[in-house]
């Protein structure tokens, strides 16, 4: 199983930008795929989360409103489309799927998930 993230960048403050994870060896017909994000000095927190067996979507409040996850299954391919980003929101930013069918509170928990992207990282300034 291997995930590939990219669309990272330089963004100025309320810009946008999408981020892409390509998955292979692993359907996204299956339960869950996430994102998350690390940002300097501080610990990987989970971003959002698209469940397809209980039909969940999940935002963490920082991002909610701003950013949409969503997934293309004949390219087998996550995307995190953000919007309205702010210094806050720099950080390198992970994709990850998971086999088992989570409910809303496991799914920012990193051992939720079973494969990980390198991460991508992202940068909001001017």
């Amino acid at each position: 199983v291997q995930l590939q993230a990219s669309g990272g960048g330089l963004v100025q403050p309320g810009g946008s930008l999408t981020l892409s994870c390509a998955v292979s060896g692993f359907t996204l017909d299956r339960p869950a795929v996430g994102w998350f994000r690390q940002a300097p000095g501080k610990e990987r927190e989970g971003v959002s989360c698209l469940s397809t067996w209980n039909d969940i979507v999940h935002y963490a409040d920082s991002v909610k409103g701003r950013f949409t996850i969503s997934r293309d299954t004949a390219k087998n391919t996550v995307y995190l489309q953000m919007n309205s980003l702010t210094g806050d929101d720099t950080a390198v930013y992970y994709c990850a799927v998971s086999g088992r069918s989570l409910i809303t509170s496991q799914m920012d928990i990193e051992s939720s998930y079973d494969y990980w992207g390198q991460g991508t990282l992202v940068t909001v300034s001017s």
